[in-house]
């Protein structure tokens, strides 16, 4: 039965058909997920939902069973970047959960979601008891830490915003899909969003993709993004 969302909620995870993605904390043997399934509690959340705030104490983990989810960090100034947007089969908040110290993130839902919470006791027995569920969390820690680095570069080492702004398109475009007007990339993000994400302002943002667009290099339809010329926009980005 849909959800107030309008969402098909799906309450065993061995019927998920998200357990099968790559990368996916749930995709592991039947037993873990047995397991897994007495212990969590599933919901769905609409857009704009918290799911922790940075600082908190950590409750307990939350597993992105479908739609998607921004990460940011804020400073004292009250200013906030986005460090990631999570997708479906992720696990959030393994880190602070396996310390026992504060989120070091928010997480917000950027789209109708089916999200189901662990408490922090029964994410860490889970751990403790299936190996491959603590490889699985390890392997989606290693990913963090891998994304943070690129991030660090790209904005560390990028000369200029348009260049950072065209490795944020290519790297949507990786993961997108093949059609006659381009590779199509769904943008769930606002402009001022993709700025906190590279370090600018809105009106930055979306003096630049006018300017993608007057070359050629993008289009734009609605939240859909199609990347036109690839070569093009890989010759903005150094090495």
């Amino acid at each position: 039965m849909p959800s107030p969302y309008n969402l098909a909620l799906v309450h065993h995870c061995n019927d998920c058909p998200q357990r099968q993605l790559a990368g996916a904390f749930c995709n592991m043997a039947s037993q873990a997920v047995d397991a897994l399934d007495t212990l969590k509690y599933t919901g769905a959340y609409p857009k704009g939902a918290l799911l922790f705030v940075e600082g908190e104490q950590p409750r307990g983990v939350f597993v992105l069973c479908h739609g998607r989810a921004k990460l940011t960090t804020s400073s004292t100034e009250g200013r906030s970047m986005i460090v990631k947007i999570a997708n479906a089969g992720e696990v959030l908040g393994v880190s602070a959960a396996i310390l026992g110290k504060p989120y070091e993130v928010s997480a917000e839902i950027l789209e109708a979601s089916q999200v189901s919470f662990l408490r922090r006791e029964d994410f860490l027995q889970i751990l403790a008891t299936y190996s491959e569920a603590c490889m699985h969390a390890a392997q989606q820690l290693s990913e963090s830490y891998q994304s943070a680095q690129r991030e660090i570069r790209s904005l560390g080492l990028s000369h200029n915003t348009s260049e950072k702004l065209a490795k944020l398109i290519m790297e949507w475009s990786a993961t997108g899909e093949e059609t006659p007007q381009g590779i199509r990339t769904q943008i769930l993000l606002t402009h001022e969003e993709i700025g906190q994400m590279i370090g600018t302002t809105r009106e930055t943002v979306t003096r630049l993709l006018s300017e993608f667009k007057r070359k050629k290099l993008i289009s734009m339809k609605g939240s859909s993004l199609y990347l036109l010329a690839s070569e093009q926009m890989g010759m903005m980005v150094s090495t």
